[in-house]
């Protein structure tokens, strides 16, 4: 894996790096623009942190238990979210930013098996979302961990619609790729 800056993404699908389509590949059915993307992501973000807010409130007691430094590292943490997912990729993954529109995504032309591209696109919510909120639903007095864990889980919004999306609509043995900033899958030739 070789991880390339490329810097503020500029809102044109057409600038991301891309190969080759493959032949009968099939593209997802996934909103068609960025902007709608940014939009579906920012709003499932937002419904998934309530839910996992309150679940913090529920296990601490109906006290107010919300660790001020949990919530601040897990905005430090969107750029080594990003890395773990690019470390599933074999070859060169491209980091993209657009803060304006709440996206910091890694893209690459490569093609992975629909099990990979599930891994990848849970690692970084596992990591720093699901370890540290189970953490802290064992043990309720590590606040930082619950506060950690919720904003970590509602971040990885895009990546859970990108596995529903490849769980959904990949049959079996098929394999999946990006192109621009739509996915597709494939049946490789045995």
């Amino acid at each position: 894996m070789k991880l390339i800056y490329k810097g503020k993404f500029n809102s044109d699908p057409e600038s991301l790096p891309h190969g080759e389509h493959k032949a009968g590949a099939v593209k997802f059915k996934e909103p068609e623009t960025p902007k709608k993307m940014a939009i579906i992501g920012n709003a499932l973000a937002l419904v998934i942190t309530v839910a996992a807010l309150i679940g913090i409130f529920v296990r601490s007691g109906f006290e107010t238990n919300f660790n001020i430094w949990g919530i601040g590292v897990s905005f430090l943490c969107m750029f080594p979210h990003e890395f773990l997912h690019a470390i599933c990729f074999k070859e060169e993954v491209y980091l993209y930013t657009n803060f304006k529109q709440g996206m910091l995504f890694v893209t690459g032309p490569e093609t992975m098996s629909k099990t990979r591209f599930v891994i990848m696109s849970l690692l970084p919510n596992i990591v720093f979302g699901f370890i540290p909120y189970i953490i802290f639903m064992c043990f309720p007095k590590l606040t930082f961990f619950g506060s950690l864990g919720a904003i970590s889980i509602g971040m990885g919004a895009g990546d859970y619609y990108n596995v529903f999306n490849a769980l959904t609509q990949m049959p079996k043995g098929a394999r999946t790729y990006l192109y621009g900033f739509s996915s597709y899958w494939y049946m490789a030739k045995r």
